[in-house]
């Protein structure tokens, strides 16, 4: 079965719920202050996020833009990949739970998955990419710590 099945005939996986938003995370070494640059290009006021090291820039028709400093024990992303998509949930269970749940169905619509899912102080979040071998993020967020709905 292609993963472009369902389309046709209406079916919805419960994973494409309304709960689901997108966004384009940004790796940066000054996340403050490349905020405030983006916000001031696009005419909007950047806001804390999650965390001391992130930053979102609420887009000016809808979306966001979040700036974070990836964590030290990670690489650095390579030129050209720092910026990605970033598929959100906010949840009230247990969010690397879900997170490792909704990796599995990314797998099955026939991503891959380049890391294990972690959870971190704001939630879980893992990395992955599309068909084409495009990178992306997955985070969950714990409810109540959801700072980035515009």
């Amino acid at each position: 079965m292609d993963h472009t099945d369902g389309l046709e005939n209406g079916d919805h996986d419960p994973m494409k719920a309304a709960d689901i938003s997108l966004s384009w995370v940004l790796a940066s070494r000054r996340p403050q202050q490349l905020a405030r640059f983006y916000a001031d290009l696009l005419g909007t006021s950047p806001r804390p996020g999650v965390a001391d090291h992130h930053w979102i820039v609420p887009l000016p028709a809808q979306g966001m833009l979040q700036i974070y400093t990836p964590s030290r024990s990670r690489p650095w992303p390579d030129a050209g990949s720092a910026l990605a998509p970033c598929l959100q949930r906010t949840i009230q269970t247990d969010p690397l739970e879900e997170l490792q749940a909704w990796q599995q169905h990314v797998i099955e619509l026939g991503g891959r998955s380049t890391e294990e899912p972690r959870l971190e102080s704001f939630g879980a979040e893992c990395w992955l990419e599309d068909p084409e071998g495009q990178r992306f993020l997955l985070l969950v967020l714990r409810s109540g710590l959801d700072r980035t709905r515009n």
